[in-house]
């Protein structure tokens, strides 16, 4: 038996989340989002930079049915560093409606990257942010990148916009399509405009392999989920980041609650209203159905499409 003590101050996910009020389309995929553990039966990683609340795939699964989600992108937690099990039995448990991102080390072998592809497996992540893993050198990523690039798979990419600069160069030679988690982390205090931000747009717009996750309001808010001026808006100083990338890369774009949301310090977000502000930034039907239903399912499910 292991147990764990979650690290002082952990947010748990929300109890209670509420039912959006917009209607998602038919066939919807919540394109970023999380199991931990349980950590009795799948243990953490001693790697580990923190220890979270366990969160099942049973309650990822039921969030999915509250939300109006059909399918689910489930994305390795570094907590569990390159232990794929939790992840693995999510997506066979879930049949064909999900799919996963896992983390390996170079040393995987094809036999082993064939097994995680038959369980729903269809890319791998790399995380640049120092506060949650410890440095990969470049040469060894580029390693797997090229081991994985012959079965289809893309590369999540997970990095804050401070350090795009000395990652450009990296990023911009892998040689498979790349997602980059949470729109590159920018500081919304800055304008959408502004060095930075213009450095994002940039990337993708020289580069038609690079998409991009218009998720984590949460994350990236200084307001926070209060409402300015309209109370059926939130994060709104947010939204200008996710609506430029909506309108200048539609078919580029992906949406996912985050769910079990790690590592948050200030609050912890209530799903269903993250669902609905996702309404600020897709502003019509057909963009919706591009973010949640086109773009993830042309890359997860392209037999499907």
């Amino acid at each position: 038996m292991n147990n764990f003590e979650k690290t002082p101050g952990w947010l748990d996910f929300h109890p209670n989340p509420s039912k959006p009020r917009i209607a998602l389309p038919v066939g919807s995929v919540d394109a970023h989002c999380h199991v931990f553990g349980p950590g009795e039966k799948f243990p953490y990683s001693p790697e580990r930079k923190y220890t979270p609340c366990d969160a099942s795939k049973e309650q990822l699964f039921a969030l999915r049915d509250h939300l109006g989600f059909a399918r689910n992108v489930i994305v390795q937690a570094t907590c569990h560093g390159s232990d794929n099990r939790a992840l693995v039995d999510a997506l066979q448990s879930a049949g064909n409606l999900a799919r996963g991102v896992a983390s390996v080390k170079r040393d995987i072998s094809q036999d082993e990257l064939r097994e995680l592809h038959n369980a729903g497996v269809r890319g791998v992540r790399f995380n640049f942010v120092k506060r949650l893993v410890d440095f990969t050198p470049q040469e060894e990523l580029l390693e797997i990148a090229q081991k994985i690039a012959p079965l289809g798979w893309h590369i999540v990419v997970y990095f804050e916009a401070v350090d795009l600069p000395e990652l450009w160069d990296f990023f911009t030679n892998l040689p498979t399509t790349v997602v980059v988690d949470h729109m590159g982390r920018p500081d919304v205090s800055k304008p959408t405009d502004g060095e930075e931000f213009e450095l994002f747009i940039k990337l993708l717009a020289e580069n038609p392999n690079i998409w991009s996750k218009l998720s984590c309001p949460e994350r990236l808010s200084i307001t926070g989920p209060r409402a300015i001026n309209n109370e059926q808006n939130s994060y709104t100083d947010v939204v200008p980041f996710a609506r430029r990338l909506m309108m200048k890369f539609p078919d580029r774009v992906l949406f996912g609650t985050d769910w079990p949301h790690p590592n948050l310090k200030d609050h912890m977000p209530d799903d269903g209203l993250l669902v609905d502000y996702l309404a600020q930034v897709a502003t019509t039907d057909e963009e919706l159905k591009q973010i949640l239903v086109d773009n993830p399912m042309r890359l997860y499910w392209p037999e499907e499409v």
